[in-house]
């Protein structure tokens, strides 16, 4: 029920922009987030939104002044505007949505996930 798209390949320093598209159901009273994993390594949180009743993002710290959450809850989707990329952002980015209202830095408190879409920085 989530399609991500918009990941490729990169330079350093250039941006992209992620989608995640909801189908089947509304989730305008969901909280959203997007996730990332790169090879090796955990799934980690990155950014998370309310729903648009409070609109409330939260980044980690890593991304924080570079990455951009937003919602479009017409297109009932979600985006990831992703600038100053760096090689360490590379990673298989995930986006997910949760039956509650509020964000959440918890992979475990959400219900639905996308299938990822990778994105890949080159130095």
């Amino acid at each position: 029920q989530l399609q991500a798209s918009g990941g490729g390949l990169v330079q350093a320093g250039d941006s992209l922009k992620l989608s995640c598209a909801a189908s089947g159901r509304t989730f305008r009273d969901y909280g959203w987030g997007w996730f990332r994993q790169a090879p090796g390594k955990e799934r980690e949180f990155v950014a998370t939104i309310s729903s648009s009743a409070a609109d409330i993002t939260y980044y980690a710290d890593s991304v924080k002044g570079r990455f951009t959450i937003s919602r479009d809850d017409v297109k009932n989707t979600v985006y990831l505007q992703m600038s100053s990329l760096k090689p360490e952002d590379t990673a298989v980015y995930y986006c997910a949505a949760r039956t509650h209202y509020g964000g959440n830095t918890d992979p475990v408190q959400y219900n639905y996930w996308g299938q990822g879409t990778l994105v890949t920085v080159s130095s």
